[in-house]
Parts: C-alpha cells; sequence; structure tokens
C-alpha cells in the first residue's frame, strides 16, 4: 500500500514521488483504512499527555542549554532569543491522576518500530503506517499522543542521562550505553549543532500541533449546527495525526543518526515547515470555534433567560451586548447617548430591522411613540440588524437614525442575539416590533402587524390586544380609513360601501358602471339604501395611486397574519380576510361593508355576476334588506362556479402557518413555493 502511496510529480531523497506532495485524500484513503475504535482500547490519555508534555518541554530547554553553552564555548555571539538560559524550574509543574497507569507494552512497541530506520521520507511514511494499524483501536488523538510518548521516552532519558552529575555512576553507565559521551563531545556536538537544533525545534511544533489536538478533541462535543467550524477542524484531525507521526519517526531517526554520528541524516525542514503550517492552521480553527462556542453558549442563556424573565434591563443587556461592554444607548429626540437605566421597570417595543427600511416603517410608528411618551411607561428602541458594518452601512444608519424620535442601539452586532432574533423571532429582514413587559417577558412578538392596521388602538399591543383586535368584524374600517378623505365619514354613517380593485381595468369599469347603477337605482334610493364605492389604487381624483395600493395590501397581509398567529381554528373574519388575500392578484375582487364590518368578500367574476343579475333579486331587497339579499345570491353564483383558490404569503412575514383550509370550501389547500418580484405591482415601497 505504502508504494503507491507516494504518488505524484515531485521526487523524494530516494528518487520515487515525495510524501509532501500527497493530497489529504490521498492520505486519507490510506489512513482510515488502519482505524477500528474499540471502548475496550479507551484509557487515561490525559494523563499520559501530561506525562509527556512535562518531559519533552524539559528535554527542549535543556538541549537548548547545551547548544547556547556550546556557542559560549566557541566564542560566539548568541542571538537573542538565546542569550540567557532557561531552566526547567521555571516550567509550569502538571500533575497526571493519582491511579494513571502507562501502557508500557504499546510503548515499547511503538518505539521498536521507530527505531534504527533509515532515512527518507517512504520508510518514514510506511513506519508510520505501521503504527498506525498497530494502534488503530485508538482514537485518533490517542494515536499522536501514544506515538509522542514512546519518542519522549527515548529522547527525555537521555537528556536526563545528560544531565547527572558526575558522581552518579549509574547513569554514567547507562549513558555510555546509550552513547551519551559520544554526543556530548565537543567536536561531535559542534558537527551536528545545526541538526540538533532542527531537531529541537521539530519536536517543539510537533508537541504543539498535538497539543491543539488534543485541545480540539477536547471541544469537540458540541452539535456543529451550533458550531459549524467543528465540522471541518474534525475532519482534518486524522490527516493532522499522521503528519505528526510521521514527522515524530522522522525524528527518531535523526536523533538515532546523531547519537551514531552520522553525517546521512533526514531533512527534516520539510517536516518543519508541514507542522508549522498545521500549527497556523489549528490555532485559527480552534479560535474560531471557541468564538462560534461563545456565541452558543450565549444563545442558549438568552433562550433560557426568556423562558424565565427577571427584568427588562437584565434581558436587554444579555440580548444586545457581549459579555460586559455595555454601550449607551442613542435618544433620538435628543441625539445624545444615555444609560440603558431609562428602561428600568418599563415595557419596551424593540423595533428590529435591517437598513432597508422606508420613511412608511417609520412614520408608522411616529403616532405610537407620540401618544406613549406621555405616560413614560413604554420605549421604543430600534435595532439595526446589519450583516457587516462598513462605511457605506454606517452612513445609511446615520440617515435612518436621524428620522427616528426613539431610542437607537448604535452599530448593533453581537452574533448571539442576532441568531436569538432570528430564530425564536422569526426576523427575516423585514421590519418587527417585539414588545416585552418590564420583567422581560414578551408579551408579542411581532406587534406590527396590528400596529399597520389598527394604530395606537392596538395599545397596549399585547397578544391579548391582538386577539380581541382580530376577532372584530370592523377591520375594513382601520385598513380602508385614510385612504380616501370620505371613507370615515361613510363609516360613520353606517353606509354600505363597496370596496374593489384588480388587475382587469375593463373588469373595474363594467364593475363601476354595473355598482354605480345599483347605488342610483329609484327602489335603492326609495329604501334609504346609500351605497358608496371606492376602488382601491386610485387617489382622491380618481387617479392611479400604487403607494395607496401597496399599503391596502400589507394592510390586509398584516392582518392575515395576525389572525394566523393568533388562533388554530379559523372564524368567520379569519376567511373573510383569506379569501380577500386570495384575490390580491386576480383580475377583480370586491369587499363589501357596512360601515365598517364586513359583510362578505368575493371574486371578481362572482361578484360582478351579482350586480349584472341585480333585476332578479332586487325585489327581495324590500323584505330582506340589501346586504342579507346580496349575500344570498352570491352564494347561488359562488356554487355555480368553479374558482381555483391561491394565497401569497410573504416568507418574510414571521411565522408561516404549516397548512391552511381553503376559504372557499373545506379542503386544505396544497402547498407550493413561488418567486415574485417585488416590482410587479409597481409599488414595492408599500408592499413587503
Amino acid at each position: 500500500m505504502a508504494s503507491n502511496a507516494l504518488g505524484s510529480s515531485q521526487q523524494s531523497n530516494k528518487g520515487g514521488p515525495s510524501l509532501f506532495t500527497l493530497s489529504e485524500q490521498e492520505i486519507l484513503n490510506q489512513i482510515y483504512s488502519t482505524h477500528h475504535v474499540h471502548d475496550d482500547e479507551k484509557f487515561d490519555v490525559e494523563s499520559l499527555f501530561i506525562i509527556v508534555e512535562n518531559i519533552l518541554k524539559r528535554a527542549t530547554v535543556v538541549v537548548d542549554n547545551v547548544v547556547l553553552t556550546l556557542k559560549y564555548m566557541l566564542q560566539e555571539q548568541p542571538d537573542k532569543k538565546q542569550g540567557t538560559h532557561a531552566t526547567v524550574e521555571d516550567l509550569e509543574e502538571k500533575t497526571p491522576k493519582a491511579s494513571f497507569s502507562p501502557p508500557i507494552c504499546a510503548l515499547k512497541n511503538i518505539s521498536c518500530e521507530m527505531q534504527c530506520k533509515a532515512p527518507g521520507e517512504e520508510i518514514a511514511h510506511k513506519t508510520a503506517l505501521t503504527i498506525l494499524n498497530k494502534l488503530s483501536n485508538y482514537s485518533w488523538d490517542t494515536k499522536a499522543v501514544l506515538t509522542l510518548a514512546a519518542f519522549a521516552l527515548d529522547y527525555g532519558e537521555f537528556w536526563q542521562i545528560a544531565q547527572a552529575p558526575a558522581s552518579d555512576q549509574l547513569a554514567k553507565s547507562v549513558g555510555t550505553l546509550r552513547r551519551v559521551p559520544m554526543l556530548l563531545k565537543r567536536p561531535t556536538l559542534q558537527k551536528h549543532r545545526q541538526s540538533l537544533i532542527e531537531l529541537n525545534n521539530v519536536i517543539k511544533a510537533t508537541l504543539e500541533v498535538i497539543e491543539y489536538i488534543f485541545e480540539l478533541e477536547k471541544i469537540s462535543n458540541y452539535d456543529t449546527k451550533d458550531v459549524p467550524a467543528l465540522s471541518t477542524g474534525v475532519e482534518h484531525i486524522p490527516v493532522d495525526v499522521y503528519w505528526a507521526i510521521v514527522t515524530i519517526v522522522a525524528s527518531t531517526t535523526q536523533f538515532c543518526c546523531l547519537i551514531n554520528d552520522e553525517y546521512k541524516k533526514p531533512e527534516l525542514s520539510p517536516f518543519s515547515q508541514k507542522l508549522n503550517y498545521i500549527v497556523t492552521k489549528l490555532k485559527r480553527q480552534i479560535t474560531t470555534i471557541k468564538q462560534q462556542i461563545e456565541v452558543t453558549e450565549a444563545y442558549w442563556k438568552l433562550v433560557k433567560v426568556f423562558r424565565t424573565p427577571i427584568e427588562i434591563m437584565e434581558i436587554f443587556k444579555l440580548l444586545i451586548y457581549t459579555k460586559d461592554n455595555v454601550q449607551p444607548l442613542i435618544d433620538g429626540s435628543t441625539k445624545k447617548p444615555v444609560s440603558i437605566e431609562v428602561l428600568k421597570r418599563k415595557n419596551v417595543l424593540l423595533f428590529i430591522s435591517s437598513l432597508d427600511i422606508s420613511d412608511d416603517d417609520i412614520s408608522i410608528l411616529r403616532p405610537i411613540h407620540d401618544t406613549i411618551k406621555k405616560e413614560d411607561q413604554y420605549k421604543i428602541i430600534w435595532i439595526p440588524i446589519v450583516d457587516e458594518w462598513t462605511e457605506v452601512s454606517k452612513k445609511k444608519f446615520e440617515i435612518l437614525r436621524s428620522k427616528m424620535p426613539w431610542y437607537v442601539v448604535q452599530y448593533y452586532s453581537p452574533i448571539a442575539g442576532i441568531r436569538f432574533v432570528k430564530e425564536k423571532w422569526n426576523f427575516t429582514g423585514k421590519p418587527s416590533v417585539v414588545v416585552l413587559n418590564p420583567q422581560g417577558k414578551v408579551e408579542c412578538e411581532n406587534a406590527l402587524h396590528m400596529i399597520r392596521v389598527w394604530g395606537i388602538k392596538a395599545f397596549p399591543f399585547t397578544s391579548t390586544r391582538e386577539e380581541i383586535l382580530t376577532t372584530s368584524g370592523e377591520w375594513i374600517g382601520s385598513i380602508g380609513a385614510g385612504i380616501h378623505p370620505n371613507i370615515e365619514n361613510w363609516i360613520k354613517d353606517q353606509k354600505y360601501i363597496f370596496f374593489y380593485g384588480g388587475k382587469d381595468k375593463e373588469w373595474i369599469q363594467q364593475f363601476t358602471k354595473r355598482a354605480t347603477a345599483i347605488a342610483n337605482d329609484p327602489m335603492i334610493k326609495e329604501a334609504k339604501i346609500s351605497i358608496e364605492l371606492h376602488c382601491i389604487g386610485k387617489g382622491s381624483k380618481g387617479e392611479d395611486d400604487l403607494g395607496i395600493l401597496g399599503r391596502f395590501w400589507t394592510g390586509i397581509e398584516s392582518l392575515f397574519i395576525s389572525k394566523t398567529q393568533r388562533k388554530t381554528d379559523t372564524d368567520a373574519v379569519a376567511l373573510e380576510i383569506q379569501k380577500l388575500l386570495s384575490y390580491k392578484n386576480e383580475s377583480g375582487w370586491v369587499v363589501l361593508s357596512k360601515g365598517s364590518t364586513v359583510a362578505l368578500s368575493g371574486h371578481g367574476t362572482t361578484m360582478l355576476k351579482v350586480l349584472e343579475d341585480f333585476d332578479k333579486w332586487k325585489e327581495v331587497v324590500r323584505e330582506k334588506g340589501f346586504e342579507s339579499t346580496f349575500k344570498e345570491y352570491h352564494n347561488k353564483v359562488l356554487h355555480t362556479a368553479h374558482i381555483c383558490c391561491r394565497i401569497d404569503i410573504p416568507k418574510a412575514s414571521g411565522k408561516i402557518p404549516e397548512n391552511m383550509k381553503c376559504p372557499d370550501c373545506p379542503r386544505v389547500m396544497e402547498t407550493y413555493i413561488s418567486f415574485k418580484c417585488c416590482h410587479i405591482d409597481g409599488a414595492a415601497n408599500g408592499l413587503h
């Protein structure tokens, strides 16, 4: 297997392909076949790693001092890094568990595999694969620690003997067998000094790589959905372990060559470069992972605290700021910073949006702000959600901020808070208003829908208030008010009103003609039935006004979302709203109301047919009244028509119902995904 592994264009020192041109996938293809983890091979690897660290960190200090001493002896000028002797006493002493029992047999087996190998990349590669096969039942980090421990056993013992006092005859005798005096002779040491320095540096780098691999494994128990960087980091561990082991094999060969005073030694600089690259990569990955873990823990802390609210100011801190970095709010009325203490024991309306908001989005809250500020029990705060704060986005933020009289969070950026807003409050980019009480409890996840429909009538903007408002049949008055100067008076006088519109101008003309004729019919006048007409999308002078059209449908969508989020069952009001929303993109649609109370809504085709057949039912009006007669005849027409109902719900509106019943029949509607340009209506600034 190893003979096929080194398959690339660069040549090794034996004339074959180079180990360092292997791709990660080529390495993985070989080392995965050596890996079979079983529970019975688990042991206290953390204690073993502590011992290995203690040995190698002290041994490398000893070597550094030996080299430094040699430089002084040769009357060389030492560099800044080696200007003073380090001492092993300065190193931190870590303590393994008292119950730890080292795997002596495994260490000896690994050591035997590495000893007395000829220099060469191919031999190092074959030896690394042999070691991986022997350690097949261990986890990847354990394989690396065991291999490094086998090396540390020899390397540490050698330099321990080298430091023994001359009076220690036992150490002296063992040292002779270990060839310690041979390496420490000045000519030998001088000849191999650079190789010894390289070996010591590679050992330090290998220890650092395994430290990071070990750290990565220790923090790898988080869900990759919460910590996505873990996935990449953990995926690379097997290859990083391979490079650590093959480097340890090459280092063992290098050390043997130095002890035996051989000129021919492995070239360690490519291994050093590879390990330095891995160290840099692992540092970056672990930093990213720790940041994501910090964000995840902050996120789940937010989730927990919102389940058991404590006090609005404390919750606000967790949502808006990172750790203890609490910044002042900006008071929109004075443009000056203020302490978040202004929120203490207050009800808070969090106005959450991107920077892509219109003046309409801001102006809809102005009357709310002007009313609630008088009692000083409610505060509005704008939280801008921005992916990245750039000079351009900051400039846009300042322009928007200058238009707001309420409080503003400046340059909001905590990832945990943004994640919470998106996942728990269904923020998808469009403006929303989350209402919190003085204890930080969520009273309404998005009050903007009811504010758009009812304005200050929705006060105090709670789910309970929304429930009351949405069960009323008087919703058309709230949406229709303000789009025509006469509508409020018509509602006050309890007149019948035809609100209508559509894509087909010919249909609109026909409906206008028929409805006007009925309104002026002598019998209708005689019965003192007052009928008014208003074509949605027309200004007070009859001109096209796409802004009015946009605001109308935004109100209907907001009302629909309020209904679907408040109730699990479907009442009569919800059905009328649902029907009307399904007519949004049809050729024609009609809502008939008496004052602000909706009588019925219908498709343009069926409603026009009712008007065309006026002569067939107008006499019944004398007996049953206009509304009852109109509804009865419309039901007859509806039974003979077959209209396919379609409802488009903007994805950015918040929670989307899992299923809905058809407003015209009891069947559950099929769900489709559609894509639509925001400029189709020609009123992009008003439609959301």
